[in-house]
């Protein structure tokens, strides 16, 4: 897996405040940015879990689910992403999320 002066510090953050969302969500921002797939997958996942109204993290998700060639998780995402976004009232986040999600139906047609 390949590391970073910032993962350390991050992974420093997470171990003061393990149950912290922005903490690991930056996490798997990081673990993606240096071409640890698996591992930012699996912070995502672990996001959605934990802070299911952290609704930044459809987005990201069901990106790298797109990227990973996992089309119908990434459509299932977006569309839970959708719901928690009308909840919050996040028109921005809904905006977004419904784009990816089109984007994504309009390239398996």
């Amino acid at each position: 897996m390949n590391t970073s002066p910032r993962l350390e510090q991050l992974l420093q953050f997470q171990a003061a405040q393990p149950g912290d969302a922005f903490i690991l969500f930056a996490l798997a921002k990081e673990h993606e940015k240096l071409g640890n797939k698996d591992a930012a997958l699996e912070h995502y996942e672990k996001l959605v879990a934990t802070s299911p109204d952290y609704v930044g993290t459809y987005y990201h998700l069901g990106k790298l689910q797109q990227a990973l060639g996992q089309s119908d998780e990434a459509i299932a995402t977006y569309k839970t992403g959708l719901a928690v976004a009308n909840k919050l009232g996040d028109r921005h986040a809904y905006s977004e999320l419904a784009a990816a999600k089109l984007e994504l139906v309009d390239e398996d047609e």
